[in-house]
């Protein structure tokens, strides 16, 4: 039996993830904000899947003193982890993290970056742990970065589409590089575009436009196929750090094939969260 974590679980695309693995006979670890909001989604899951073993993980991505609580607890388990789903994400904020930076910017990837890094330990206990990032279509409209974006700010901003996908570029970089620095190891990195799918991660955009989305967006469940054909797919034990969109390898945007661009972003992380 197999052993994930799946974050932004209790909706969306982590839910159908959570419930198909779940549905396979294997530990689910479903990570969010909010139990009281996460306990109808265990009760639905052990309901349809009677015998499955699915637990709460409480886990605030945009704050990185919950990171580090989450990981601390999982590891303090001392279970191997088969594969970790960095899948919550948020777009259209305007706010800032308990640490000051950017929600969109905190929640899409410096609390992914941080809890990857800190789960290492049980991922290289699993035969061949591996590493999901869900990322965007949305990364290829990119031209650069502003690592200002990076950095803690005194005033929040409205986070619109292009930081969106500025931080879906981070999560294909952050999955490259990890695949390099990952090298040698049984630890493998997959990034994926799930598609279009109707989920909440429009939520804090004007209910007109949410909408209007809505009539070009697929089902979670078909969403979530791509991101768990790269946690489980045994064919795919060798093919680190690649980038997969409907279940299958394809192009990226240039940056994110950059080296240079991907430990630019390690580093300029790694800074951003011991400044904070």
């Amino acid at each position: 039996m197999a052993t994930f974590l799946v974050t932004g679980a209790n909706s969306g695309l982590g839910r159908a993830t959570a419930e198909a693995l779940a549905a396979g006979g294997d530990e689910v670890v479903l990570a969010g904000r909010s139990e009281e909001r996460t306990r109808p989604v265990l009760e639905a899951i052990r309901t349809r899947h009677p015998g499955s073993r699915v637990e709460f993980l409480r886990l605030d991505l945009s704050e990185l003193a919950s990171v580090e609580q989450a990981a601390r607890t999982f590891l303090d388990s001392a279970r191997p982890l088969d594969a970790l789903i960095n899948n919550a994400g948020i777009a259209g904020t305007e706010a800032l993290s308990a640490d000051s930076f950017d929600l969109t910017y905190a929640t899409n990837h410096i609390g992914p970056f941080l809890l990857t890094w800190l789960l290492l330990p049980a991922l290289e206990r699993a035969s061949q742990g591996r590493i999901v990032n869900v990322s965007s279509i949305a990364h290829m409209q990119v031209a650069g970065i502003d690592w200002s974006l990076l950095e803690r700010r005194a005033a929040p901003r409205r986070s619109g589409f292009p930081d969106y996908a500025a931080t879906k570029l981070m999560n294909v970089l952050h999955a490259k590089e990890l695949a390099r620095r990952l090298a040698g190891t049984s630890v493998t990195t997959y990034a994926v575009h799930p598609g279009g799918v109707r989920t909440n991660i429009w939520r804090a955009l004007p209910r007109p436009i949410r909408w209007g989305l809505t009539l070009f967006l697929i089902s979670s469940e078909k969403g979530a196929e791509t991101q768990l054909t790269c946690a489980t797919a045994p064919e795919l034990a060798g093919a680190s750090g690649r980038y997969w969109e409907k279940c299958r390898q394809v192009p990226c945007n240039p940056l994110a094939d950059d080296p240079a661009l991907a430990a630019e972003l390690w580093t300029r992380t790694e800074e951003a969260i011991a400044h904070a």
